[in-house]
């Protein structure tokens, strides 16, 4: 086999898992879990599998999935490509015009992500590779820590993290002062000396989040996420840091090359967070990953979605390398657990990769059949 392969089939399968307890967030809730799957098999018989960020709105993951099989599938199937970035090329610039004219130039991003996502699992095992290992890794460890931490029972989910092998916590906060206090001061006690993150997701205006800063001084957090906007002006970014004991991060709302050019030259943001289902893939992210990492600054991918999103997370921060922390949604979700293989089994903070080629799985669908959407 040679590094070129010809697209044989694309296909998306779209799920949802109802939630008993809704995941709570400062801009709304979510009432189930989506899952946007994607299969991609080459003219050799190679399968690799990807997945599309999903989560917002409600009806969205029925619409990704939807542009995937109906829109860019019958563009791939037949072509041949060198590898993963070409086609990722191919499929952004073919489809630019037509993002612009309905205005969706994010769901075209994200479902182009998640087959991206899977032809770089082909390229892995077509040349025999563990991802991780040919996205330039050389160790199979990486640290995980457990994020979506609700604002409700903060605490007796933190405890149920620790127990499954978690040493590090990420809460959310943006709920008010007082319940945001009270949850941090639960889960630093809880973590002991252990990594603590919060995530506001972009719940304060700069001024709530200036008058939120020295509150939250004490709590010795490894970062503050999302503080304010994405898209507020740089001026208000740099107030933050001005003001903060604690490192800023963000990332996973920001969408182009540019836009990430922009943070990784100045002193803002301590930690960035691509996600690589929502923008770029693994063709983008993977250089942009090594570009965070030189600008010394910390790299963690985000992540809140299916198993093997997921996955494909864990292979990019082990090929990456650096000190970061891979984001482990400590919410129930099947289809998460069901097919993120390793990163299930969390040990001492940490996660062991596989060897085998590729993501090191082949999903088994018929195991979430019962939640298929469409």
């Amino acid at each position: 086999m040679t590094d070129s392969f010809t697209i044989r089939s694309v296909e998306a399968f779209c799920y949802r898992y109802p939630l008993a307890t809704p995941v709570v967030t400062s801009f709304g809730k979510m009432l189930n879990r989506p899952a946007v799957f994607v299969r991609v098999i080459d003219e050799d018989g190679v399968e690799g599998w990807g997945e599309a960020w999903s989560n917002f709105p409600a009806p969205g993951a029925e619409h990704r999935s939807r542009l995937i099989n109906e829109v860019l599938a019958p563009g791939l199937v037949g072509r041949k490509f060198d590898g993963p970035a070409e086609a990722f090329e191919a499929l952004t610039e073919g489809t630019e015009v037509l993002a612009l004219q309905c205005g969706e130039p994010g769901p075209f991003a994200q479902a182009i992500a998640g087959i991206d996502l899977a032809l770089w699992d082909i390229a892995a095992r077509r040349q025999r590779l563990p991802l991780w290992r040919l996205l330039g890794g050389r160790s199979s460890k990486i640290k995980v820590y457990a994020s979506g931490i609700n604002p409700g029972g903060a605490a007796r989910t933190a405890e149920a993290a620790l127990a499954r092998g978690h040493r590090a916590l990420k809460l959310k906060v943006g709920f008010g002062a007082e319940t945001d206090l009270a949850n941090l001061t639960a889960l630093r006690a809880i973590a002991g000396a252990g990594m603590l993150a919060a995530d506001a997701n972009q719940g304060w205006s700069v001024v709530q989040a200036l008058e939120m800063l020295p509150r939250l001084a004490d709590f010795d957090l490894r970062w503050l996420e999302e503080p304010i906007r994405a898209d507020r002006p740089r001026e208000e970014w740099r107030k933050l840091r001005a003001g903060a004991t604690m490192p800023i991060a963000a990332g996973e709302n920001i969408s182009s090359a540019e836009g990430f050019r922009q943070v990784l030259a100045e002193d803002v943001l301590g930690v960035v967070q691509p996600d690589i289902a929502k923008w770029g893939g693994l063709s983008v992210c993977a250089p942009l990953a090594r570009d965070i990492l030189k600008a010394g600054k910390t790299f963690c991918p985000h992540y809140l979605g299916g198993g093997l999103g997921l996955l494909a997370s864990a292979h990019l921060l082990a090929g990456a390398g650096g000190d970061g922390w891979l984001e482990v949604d400590a919410n129930d979700n099947p289809l998460r657990d069901l097919l993120c293989g390793p990163v299930l089994n969390v040990r001492e903070g940490t996660v062991e990769l596989d060897q085998a080629p590729g993501l090191g799985i082949v999903p088994d669908l018929s195991s979430i059949e019962r939640y298929r959407s469409i």
